[in-house]
C-alpha cells in the first residue's frame, strides 16, 4: 500500500517546495511508494484521506497558519518540520526582534503600510478586511504550537536532503543523513 503524503507553506517563500522538486526524476521513484492527497505541487487543496506523513514548510504568522497547522496535527501521522522558518521561524521570526514598543503588533503593521520609504499609502490605512487572517502577536515555529515529529534542517534543505528523509519516513526507519547533507556554513 502506497504511504500517504500531505505538504503545506506557512509564513515562509515556498523555498523547501522548490527544493522538493529538485529530487528530479526520482519523484519518479517516490510516486512508485506514495501518493499525494494534499500539496500546492498538484494544487490538491483539502485533506481527502488521512496521511502517513505531513511536510511542513514555514512558520505561523497568522491565524490561518495556525489552523493549519493544528490540521496537519490531526491528519497526518508523522507530521515533519521541513527548513529555517518551520524549524526556527527562519526570516519571517525577525519581526518578533525588532518590535520594542507597548503595541509590537501596531509597530510592525505601521512600519510596513505607512512609515517606510518605498510605501505609497495616501490613505494611511492599515489593511484591516475580515477576509484577512489576523495576525499573530508574534511569529511562531511549528514546535510551539503542535508537536513535530522529525525535522529536516536548511534554507531551504537539498532536494537530496528531502530525498533521503523522505525515504525514509517512507520506510519507516530513521534518516541516517551523512554530514554532508546537513552541513550549513
Amino acid at each position: 500500500m502506497k504511504k500517504r503524503i500531505a505538504t503545506v507553506s506557512l509564513a515562509g517563500c515556498f523555498g523547501c517546495h522548490m527544493s522538493f522538486l529538485d529530487i528530479d526524476e526520482r519523484i519518479l521513484d517516490l510516486l512508485k511508494v506514495a501518493e499525494f492527497v494534499k500539496t500546492p505541487l498538484n494544487d490538491l487543496k483539502k485533506f481527502t484521506k488521512h496521511c502517513d506523513i505531513g511536510l511542513i514548510e514555514g512558520g505561523c504568522c497568522n491565524e490561518e497558519n495556525v489552523h493549519t497547522l493544528q490540521e496537519f496535527r490531526n491528519k497526518c501521522d508523522v507530521l515533519v518540520a521541513v527548513g529555517a522558518c518551520a524549524i526556527m521561524g527562519g526570516l519571517p521570526v525577525m519581526r518578533n526582534a525588532i518590535m520594542n514598543s507597548e503595541d509590537p503588533l501596531r509597530e510592525c503593521l505601521e512600519e510596513a503600510y505607512m512609515n517606510s520609504p518605498t510605501v505609497f499609502n495616501a490613505t494611511n490605512d492599515i489593511p484591516n478586511d475580515p477576509a484577512l487572517p489576523l495576525i499573530l502577536d508574534k511569529v511562531y515555529n511549528c514546535s510551539e504550537v503542535v508537536r513535530i515529529d522529525c525535522q529536516i534542517p536548511g534554507c531551504p534543505p537539498s532536494g537530496d536532503t528531502l530525498w533521503q528523509t523522505l525515504t525514509a519516513l517512507i520506510k519507516g526507519v530513521p534518516a541516517d543523513l551523512p554530514y554532508e547533507l546537513i552541513r550549513y556554513d
